[in-house]
């Protein structure tokens, strides 16, 4: 199936905000009929997210996920029930090269780069989000208000480049430390991307190709740009 006709086939879906059982057994039949690789199925994660992205607001968050975690179970089915759980990860600084691991994540991404993260400092990950967005990867960043304009931040840096950056305006701190890449892998733990985090502090990231954490992190990223708008 041509991905713009599994498109229409989802957004039509979507619009009551739920896949009821036919709904759901039509897409399993369609997908059993055309037998998607891997790719295909990735390309239509891809679709299942963007949707979801138009879709999402500040009343319908739980209901759009709800949507979401249910096709990507039809998919999940539909590439044999595999779970998809190999590339699961746990970096530890400063005794892992964590700068390093997330730069080759940037190198690998296809399509687009969503960082929620409480301040970006360390020039090495700077140089590879602005590679990443002069490849054509769509960058989006959200950071913390207060560090943005730290002495030796690099938001103002990835914004003059042209990459969308929000801030956050509460008067508490942004403080998550996340990352989602073509929507199919999440990084997510204590590692500020900073030099201090890679080569002093004690910290952690784990990186994993979890549907659902990866939808639920979609969904706070996307409530929190558009409150940062």
């Amino acid at each position: 199936m041509h991905p713009q006709k599994l498109k229409e086939m989802l957004a039509h879906t979507l619009e009551d905000r739920r896949l009821s059982r036919g709904e759901k057994s039509n897409l399993s039949a369609v997908l059993e009929h055309i037998e998607p690789g891997e790719q295909q199925l990735a390309n239509y994660r891809h679709i299942v997210f963007d949707l979801a992205r138009g879709a999402i607001d500040a009343t319908n968050g739980k209901l759009v996920l709800e949507w979401v975690e249910d096709v990507l179970k039809v998919l999940h089915n539909a590439s044999g029930g595999s779970d998809r759980i190999s590339e699961v990860e746990a970096w530890f600084s400063p005794k892992d090269n964590c700068p390093q691991r997330i730069r080759s994540l940037f190198a690998e991404a296809k399509s687009r780069v969503d960082i929620c993260v409480f301040t970006i400092t360390d020039d090495r990950l700077t140089s590879s989000v602005l590679e990443a967005h002069r490849r054509g990867i769509r960058i989006r960043i959200i950071t913390d208000d207060d560090k943005a304009a730290d002495p030796g931040s690099d938001a103002d840096k990835l914004a003059e480049a042209g990459i969308e950056l929000h801030v956050d305006r509460s008067a508490y701190h942004m403080h998550h430390k996340f990352a989602i890449f073509d929507g199919q892998l999440l990084l997510n733990g204590s590692y500020n991307w900073t030099r201090g985090a890679a080569e002093n502090n004690e910290e952690n990231f784990v990186i994993t190709n979890n549907s659902r954490l990866i939808a639920m992190f979609s969904q706070t990223f996307e409530a929190l740009w558009k409150q940062t708008s």
